[in-house]
């Protein structure tokens, strides 16, 4: 039973980009690993910015710097 567990920030994923995301993982492992799609599970985590950080630096502060 493969396992997936996939990490964004919280930035708006819309409900169809996240079920494009689960089917895609799923027909991956199918075709690539031969793992049966009714036993992969897909799990999405969405993260505040303020609680993702990259270099030393919130995502949150590295926008800010950025725009």
């Amino acid at each position: 039973m493969p396992y997936v567990n996939i990490k964004i920030t919280r930035e708006g994923a819309t409900p169809a980009q996240k079920a494009e995301l689960i089917a895609g993982v799923t027909e991956l492992l199918q075709r690539v690993l031969d793992k049966n799609p009714a036993t992969t599970v897909v799990v999405i985590d969405e993260v505040e910015t303020d609680n993702w950080g990259i270099g030393g630096e919130q995502v949150t502060v590295l926008r800010q710097k950025n725009s």
